[in-house]
């Protein structure tokens, strides 16, 4: 039952602190990177970031699934 508590009340924090990110507004750093065309940049890092971690972890798991085998 405590531990429920905890979690709503968690829960309420993270929805009022939401509220106030979305809050503020940023539609003119949107515009001017679109119009600079900086956005692809930023979405090509992006991109670039997640595949690596992914090709990580892929080899991350292989060589687990490699040490399990041996033993």
């Amino acid at each position: 039952m405590r531990n429920s508590v905890y979690y709503i009340l968690l829960l309420l924090a993270g929805l009022f602190s939401t509220n106030f990110i979305y809050a503020q507004d940023n539609g003119s750093v949107e515009t001017v990177m679109r119009s600079n065309g900086n956005i692809y940049v930023v979405m090509a890092v992006c991109i670039t970031i997640l595949l690596g971690l992914i090709l990580y972890m892929v080899s991350i798991d292989r060589k687990i699934a490699k040490i399990e085998d041996r033993q």
